[in-house]
């Protein structure tokens, strides 16, 4: 887990230099950058002799401000995000081990940012391996998404017990657990990661417990929804105001924590390997997916429908399966039965392995924390490209989310000023 961090044993992230800024970053020529920073003393001016300047991605930041307020109204220098409506919440998903989740959920994550979202990461799976990523410190349980769970089932019990003491029952009593959980919430377990704009919340093993002691709070009180206390903690603690972008890495099973990211989750994403096996997995996890939330739905509505109300639906905005680690000269035939199976659920664009991807996790790094110094221009351009346009396939689906929940926003705030007048 060490490769890759500084000598004091944290993470540090490279600069950028004017070439990669100009050509993957900002949208402006090289020679009007170099104009503007001159024009500009104010600005950052980066490090390195001559036109070889390099920059911190937070001076590459406040760079994109400076080209927004100042720039061509014509070119996209912030990405764009619909004011007063909550980020987006993404799960990484799928049975199988080893199709590329916590690879595709940190590159994912690295791009937005790249692009100048706000990016929180939510490591659900104890293994870690997102966590190491991103350089996270986590001791133990009370490091990770777990206290948040344990409050919203302390939140549960706390109207539960005012139901009782109505009717005259004795209270059920909060242990020590959830007595301290109580008093937490997402600030005490959101840590800065060495990339400026993406936060972590990490994991380690001690977070496999919760799928142990999830279903035994069930058991003490069926009332607890528990499908929902990830979802309720990112909305009461202010998440999705704080973050343009959530992205949830799942482990690799249908467990609680599982059950939790996507009941969360707008938007699914499920990676997987153009292979028989990981098709053949994957459309058992899509069986087992359908069936578990089905489950959940009819003996929920039961209960509803006996009180009066209207029925829930686990919906997503969308569902996407990504084929990763592709060999274009070996798996073409059966990616493209693949495709055919998928049809509109699968990404359109094959994220292919390249020698750049192997070498940078060799290193616990993502492939845009490598210096291009480091591999010939080729070998950098082709690895950069396979999540640039994994990127800029998810960033569409993202835009397209947000611009439908605009417009139904608006045609709802023009139906309520109807009513209004009426």
């Amino acid at each position: 887990a060490r490769r890759g961090y500084a000598p004091d044993g944290r993470k540090r992230l490279r600069k950028f230099s004017t070439w990669e800024i100009c050509r993957y970053l900002i949208p402006v020529a090289t020679a009007h950058f170099r104009r503007v920073l001159k024009q500009n003393p104010d600005l950052p001016q980066g490090v390195g002799e001559g036109n070889s300047k390099w920059f911190t991605l937070d001076e590459v930041l406040r760079l994109r401000d400076h080209f927004a307020s100042e720039g061509a109204t014509s070119r996209e220098y912030r990405p764009w995000r619909p004011e007063g409506l909550p980020a987006k919440v993404v799960a990484v998903a799928n049975f199988k081990g080893g199709v590329g989740k916590t690879s595709t959920a940190a590159h994912l994550a690295m791009s937005a940012a790249l692009d100048g979202y706000r990016v929180l990461v939510i490591d659900l799976d104890s293994q870690g391996s997102m966590t190491s990523i991103f350089g996270g410190t986590v001791p133990d349980e009370w490091s990770t998404v777990f206290p948040l769970l344990a409050k919203d089932y302390a939140r549960h019990l706390e109207d539960e017990n005012q139901v009782r003491a109505a009717k005259g029952l004795a209270p059920i009593p909060l242990d020590d657990t959830l007595t301290e959980a109580r008093t937490r919430g997402a600030a005490e377990v959101i840590q800065k990661t060495h990339w400026p704009n993406i936060d972590l919340i990490g994991a380690q093993l001690n977070l496999y417990w919760a799928e142990f002691q999830i279903p035994v709070w069930r058991m003490t009180s069926r009332g607890w929804k528990l499908w929902d206390a990830l979802g309720n903690a990112l909305e009461r603690d202010g998440i999705l105001d704080a973050y343009d972008l959530v992205i949830l890495d799942t482990p690799p099973a249908l467990g609680y924590l599982t059950i939790n990211g996507l009941a969360a989750a707008d938007i699914l994403l499920v990676p997987l390997g153009a292979s028989f096996l990981e098709l053949d997995s994957t459309g058992r996890f899509f069986d087992m997916l359908y069936s578990t939330f089905a489950s959940i739905e009819s003996g929920e509505n039961s209960a509803r429908r006996a009180a009066g109300l209207g029925d829930i639906r686990f919906e997503w905005d969308v569902v996407r399966t990504i084929i990763t680690r592709f060999d274009a000269n070996q798996q073409s035939d059966l990616a493209n039965v693949m495709q055919a199976y998928f049809g509109d659920l699968m990404s359109s664009y094959r994220q292919e392995f390249t020698a750049l991807v192997g070498q940078a996790g060799e290193q616990v790094n993502g492939i845009y924390e490598a210096d291009y110094r480091d591999f010939n221009r080729e070998t950098y351009s082709r690895g950069r490209e396979a999540f640039d346009r994994t990127y800029a396939e998810f960033k569409e689906i993202v835009i397209g989310c947000w611009w439908r929940d605009q417009q139904l926003a608006k045609a709802e705030g023009r139906e309520h000023g109807t009513q209004t007048a009426g």
